[in-house]
């Protein structure tokens, strides 16, 4: 799986490629296009409340340009530094918490796909995200290394999030929605659990090497 999403990720890369040049030459602030994406997700969220599920999953696709292009920009100007590393974080809570609320009032929502099943389940997933990313935080903090533990990060939700919505909508009564939803919820829980394993592993051989 994540080989594949290397591959993909090395061709949409050489794809903007030209923009990103565009960008380092025109000195674009790194933070404003972290910015920028913020603003598309959270754009995203309010369409996925208000039921046009298509033009939210398009909308939302912009949000992967920008996550990808802020910290190539940042790297190629010489413009990288802590607070960039932090806001970029940061950013990134607001706009997962904007789309999964924004889920939750969709299917909160009196319309043919409310669903009182849905609204736990994007709730959950809402909460379990804010969960996985709080994990890795405090372990990285004591000194534990957290990379590649989960099952998927968040460039993997985005995309999920955005691509099939983008080109089905609410097709076959919503199923595909219902399916990403429930996909990415149960995926930010195992994360959540996977990286307390980890987390639990770590600490207690770093006590007994000690």
């Amino acid at each position: 799986m994540r080989k594949i999403w290397g591959w993909i990720q090395a061709g949409y890369l050489r794809l903007i490629e030209p923009i990103i040049e565009w960008f380092v030459r025109s000195r674009v602030s790194p933070n404003a296009i972290t910015t920028m994406g913020t603003g598309f997700a959270c754009l995203a969220a309010v369409i996925f409340a208000s039921g046009h599920i298509s033009t939210a999953g398009w909308t939302l696709g912009l949000t992967a340009f920008f996550d990808v292009v802020d910290g190539i920009v940042a790297r190629r100007t010489g413009r990288s530094s802590v607070f960039g590393a932090f806001y970029d974080s940061t950013l990134d809570r607001v706009s997962d918490g904007f789309l999964f609320g924004g889920l939750t009032f969709f299917y909160a929502s009196a319309n043919p796909h409310h669903s009182m099943t849905m609204v736990t389940i994007a709730m959950t997933g809402l909460i379990a995200t804010f969960l996985t990313s709080y994990t890795r935080a405090r372990a990285e903090a004591l000194g534990v290394d957290m990379k590649g533990i989960g099952m998927l990060e968040r460039p993997e939700r985005i995309t999920l999030l955005a691509a099939p919505q983008a080109f089905f909508g609410l097709a076959l009564n919503g199923l595909v929605l219902r399916a990403v939803v429930t996909l990415l919820a149960v995926a930010a829980v195992v994360t959540f659990v996977q990286r307390m394993r980890h987390v639990a592993r770590a600490t207690v051989t770093a006590r007994v090497t000690a």
